[in-house]
């Protein structure tokens, strides 16, 4: 990325160049906050922030990961169902049938997400979010009871429904919390829950199996209602454990929401404080190229992601003729998974580190690439395997980098969330399409090839492009070229511009 500051003192942050501090130098540093830590030494402030730091990740971070442990687990326990006997349980549902439940669930978690970030903002998290858990739990726990194609397809649609504010709600919650370069690796470690929901989603699958035929259900339909069944109870735990905006936050004292606050906006950031929402924020966000590079992008790891989470247990069943058993399938799983996690937050804190979220895209795309190459081309069961590591490598990682990519460069509370919205609803509807591609056992080749496309197409070219995109926008930015846009404004109206003001400079 640009080079520093030193007015700012914020690595990677504001204006990097004499000539902008000596034109906008009124809106790089405006703070309008009281500083309770100003009769401190630069050693003092640095060793409070540091503590502040830990005491916001402590609250707000392991319990989020939990929470979206399991979200993601609820929506794709159907593909470890599946081996263990749904389509059979449920009259025999055909391919195309089973395939239509799965794309039910991304239609209206889609139509839904753009307009959760702004009911999580007027309702505030700490009620938002327990409230759609609780029923999504409850719709969880209803589908071990569906008996046929019908109440399946149903229950899909409302788990999507309910579920639609999760993903997008936290990101969009934690940009809120966090600097532009503290985000990435928080957003990973988040995203990471999904990757262990894999691993641990086929662990818990197969210890769940032995359940099969208590009380009549068969194994499958117990996944459903035990998992469910836990969802309820974090839920009910959240209005407890899910805190809210760094303004109204109550585990923080008066100094540290200051703090909080104060550290955002010297990101150039103003998105801790509040902000009534306004349809200038809607149309700000729609008509911002960036919110459409981050859809492309994101569609490029979206689709691939739920190809990979709802078929990998089906995949794996089929490698070397299918000789695998569903409780072995099962484990088999836990490993790509438990490797997707890892590299997820290493690569959260690369790009944190080194400020270049675009090229991380890039090399960790080309990963996947190979490794759906090595799914497509080779018949050999453990080519296969090795593919799909490469195939997780490739793609977790790319999910929350992408998030973070997009989230660092848009500003603006209610803008931002709309962005995010967008973004996040247009990759899962794509899932329609993961849901459809395999259909022809065992090797695929369909499936896996439209998942190699869209990341070579979406993710890896949407990645150079947007990188490229992004480096001329600063390089005019640092020549000077946008500094009509602040020409006889005050530091407060200029702050209102957010990303469009000629100090702010993107993270490529």
């Amino acid at each position: 990325m640009a080079e520093e500051n030193p007015s700012a003192a914020l690595p990677g942050r504001g204006s990097d160049s004499s000539h902008n501090e000596k034109n906008i130098g009124a809106t790089s540093d405006h703070v309008d906050i009281p500083d309770p830590d100003a009769h401190l030494s630069e050693a003092e402030r640095k060793a409070i922030d540091r503590k502040l730091l830990w005491k916001l990740d402590l609250y707000l971070i392991p319990w989020l990961c939990v929470l979206y442990l399991l979200s993601f687990l609820d929506r794709t326990n159907i593909g470890n169902a599946k081996i263990d006997g749904l389509q059979k349980s449920l009259h025999n549902l055909t391919t195309g049938q089973y395939n239509a439940c799965l794309s039910l669930f991304f239609v209206s978690y889609s139509l839904f997400e753009p307009l959760t970030n702004i009911l999580l903002k007027r309702l505030k998290p700490s009620i938002f979010i327990p409230i759609i858990m609780v029923i999504w739990g409850c719709v969880m726990t209803s589908m071990g009871y569906v008996e046929n194609f019908s109440g399946l397809m149903a229950a899909r649609w409302f788990l999507g429904m309910a579920e639609a504010g999760l993903f997008p709600g936290i990101n969009y919650f934690l940009s809120c919390w966090y600097k532009r370069d503290e985000f990435g690796i928080r957003a990973a470690i988040f995203f990471s829950a999904a990757a262990f929901s894999g691993s641990f989603g086929g662990l818990l699958a197969a210890a769940i199996e032995n359940l099969n035929g208590r009380d009549g259900r068969p194994g499958w339909a117990w996944i459903f209602i035990i998992e469910g069944i836990i969802t309820i109870g974090f839920g009910l735990l959240s209005f407890f454990m899910v805190h809210d905006f760094p303004d109204t936050a109550t585990f923080l004292n008066e100094q540290d929401r200051a703090r909080v606050i104060r550290r955002l906006k010297q990101d150039k950031q103003s998105s801790a404080e509040h902000e009534e929402f306004k349809m200038e924020y809607f149309w700000a966000a729609v008509t911002d190229w960036k919110m459409y590079m981050g859809m492309i992008i994101y569609m490029g790891a979206d689709m691939p992601l739920y190809a990979f989470s709802l078929f990998l247990p089906t995949i794996i069943k089929n490698l070397g003729g299918g000789k695998y058993s569903a409780t072995h399938s099962q484990l088999l799983t836990v490993p790509p998974y438990a490797c997707a996690a890892v590299m997820t937050i290493a690569i959260g804190y690369l790009a944190d580190r080194t400020r270049q979220r675009g090229l991380c895209n890039i090399f960790v795309s080309i990963l996947g690439v190979v490794g759906f190459g090595m799914l497509l081309g080779s018949a050999d069961a453990h080519v296969q395997y090795a593919g799909c590591f490469l195939g997780a490598l490739g793609i977790y990682p790319c999910i929350a980098n992408t998030i973070s990519w997009v989230s660092n460069n848009i500003e603006g509370v209610y803008k931002r969330g709309i962005v995010l919205g967008f973004v996040i609803g247009w990759g899962n509807i794509n899932g329609v399409v993961s849901s459809n591609i395999y259909f022809k056992a065992p090797r695929y080749k369909v499936g896996h090839g439209v998942v190699m496309a869209y990341m070579l197409v979406a993710l890896l070219g949407g990645s150079v492009l947007f990188h490229f995109l992004l480096m001329r926008e600063n390089k005019a930015r640092r020549e000077g070229k946008r500094d009509h846009l602040v020409e006889g404004l005050s530091g407060k109206e200029a702050e209102k511009l957010g990303d469009k003001r000629p100090d702010f400079i993107y993270t490529v």
